[in-house]
């Protein structure tokens, strides 16, 4: 029998379309593991939201393998050494990764290079994305920094690799790995268990992806003009099953592909962002966590240096902010752990320039929110929102919720989520009387005194 391939799964819990798992079965008895290993993403460690969904998704994964007469080794640990132990143990001649481009992710490539026994090569493959980071160059061979001329230039290079199916057979090695038990690993909330919305919101796992994918293949065609709509809820609802590598970009554009309309068109650029997203971090590793543009330190009010501005946070991050938009997002964000997109603008816009708080707070309270927390796409839409980063809206195109709420119809979606304004008429629901509103706050600051006070602070610190 060939020497045992491991197969270290990340974030790409899935069998078909999986090129780690397709070579690895291709060459001998096939180790599937996946490490928890907190202590590499130092502050970007999963959230709650995160680990509710990698539970499910492991638990799914798991039983994916075991009608394959498979099954996923789970350990908790420093990743390096848990897979350098292992391939000691096992004798296996190969780690078979998919690359992945989170700085703590490319260092643990480097490091398990040199861990690894003489008799055993790291083997990394391209399996998450349309293209891989570095494909897609200028004339001169720089990565792009830009998202636009980026996506042209994707375009261009199209169409993306066929995608890859289920490896044919996944043979067992003789021994197994000890395995960790995945409800030992304590990811799911119990005291209290906060879950109870998001369970009922999600079915998790690489055949609920591609149900979902199904379901969205009905609708792309109307995807342009309903995606902004929060009431109606255009959109794919395919971000925390792509994040998770439940389901590959590359499986999802073959399946939407030449399809007729400005849906399809559209959405396939949102596809292309993703990789735009991993092509910035791979330039700048520290995007998510650093301004890419000087001359913003001065802009902020600091949370951590005064208690008010600590409660604006807080009121923004509970829903409390007086501004109905905001609030019914930021509601949506803890109950099932995703935001509508337009309303992600609109609530990021709310912090970063109604409250003038750095992006960085919303960055992290994002992060351990959202199921579909992504290091790259959490912080290029926030340098984006903010106004610092490489590409970016400028800072002083502030949105105006109000109106915002108005233009796309947010009104069911209020009633959804603050739901003690569910009783108002459409024309009031956007922005309630004060004598309507109960027990709902009124404003943290009205849209014209916060919209002249970001513009002062900008141009103060600009001089």
């Amino acid at each position: 029998m060939s020497s045992p391939q491991i197969v270290w799964f990340r974030r790409d819990l899935r069998l078909a379309d999986q090129p780690a798992l397709y070579a690895a079965a291709q060459a001998g008895p096939v180790i599937p593991v996946y490490v928890l290993d907190d202590e590499a993403a130092g502050d970007h460690a999963y959230g709650g939201g995160s680990r509710w969904w990698l539970h499910h998704s492991l638990e799914s994964l798991g039983k994916s393998l075991g009608s394959r007469h498979s099954r996923i080794v789970l350990r908790q640990g420093d990743a390096i050494s848990v897979l350098a132990g292992i391939a000691q143990q096992s004798g296996a001649s190969a780690v078979h990764a998919n690359r992945h481009y989170e700085p703590w992710w490319r260092e643990a490539e480097e490091a398990l290079k040199e861990a690894l026994p003489d008799d055993c090569e790291l083997v990394l493959h391209d399996g998450n994305y349309l293209m891989p980071p570095g494909t897609v160059t200028t004339g001169s061979g720089d990565c792009y920094k830009i998202y636009t001329p980026f996506s042209k230039a994707m375009l261009e290079k199209f169409p993306p690799r066929d995608a890859l199916p289920e490896p044919e057979t996944i043979h067992s090695p003789e021994s197994w790995p000890e395995s960790d038990d995945l409800k030992d690993w304590g990811l799911l909330p119990t005291k209290p268990d906060w879950a109870g919305a998001i369970a009922k919101s999600w079915e998790v796992g690489e055949a609920a992806a591609h149900g979902r994918l199904d379901d969205f293949s009905n609708s792309v065609a109307d995807y342009e003009e309903n995606r902004n709509l929060p009431s109606q809820d255009g959109s794919s609802r395919l971000s925390p099953h792509l994040h998770w590598g439940e389901i590959t970009p590359v499986q999802v554009w073959h399946r939407l592909s030449g399809r007729r309309g400005e849906g399809w068109a559209t959405f396939e650029k949102e596809l292309i962002w993703r990789d735009y997203a991993q092509t910035v971090i791979a330039q700048f590793p520290d995007y998510p966590t650093q301004s890419y543009r000087d001359g913003y330190s001065d802009l902020w009010r600091n949370p951590n240096r005064g208690h008010l501005i600590k409660e604006d946070l807080e009121r923004w991050q509970k829903g409390m902010t007086g501004y109905p938009i905001v609030d019914a997002g930021m509601r949506q964000l803890w109950q099932i752990g995703w935001m509508h997109n337009r309303v992600r603008m609109i609530a990021a816009s709310f912090l970063v320039k109604h409250l003038l708080i750095e992006w960085t707070h919303g960055e992290k309270w994002f992060w351990d929110c959202l199921v579909d927390a992504d290091y790259g796409n959490n912080g290029v839409n926030w340098q984006w929102i903010s106004g610092t980063g490489v590409d970016s809206n400028m800072f002083v195109r502030i949105m105006a919720p109000l109106t915002q709420s108005e233009k796309f119809d947010a009104a069911d979606y209020i009633r959804t989520f603050v739901p003690e304004l569910a009783a108002l008429s459409d024309a009031e629901i956007h922005n309630p009387p004060d004598e309507k509103r109960g027990d709902y706050p009124v404003k943290m600051i009205g849209h014209k005194e916060a919209r002249e006070r970001a513009l002062a602070a900008y141009k103060d610190a600009k001089d």
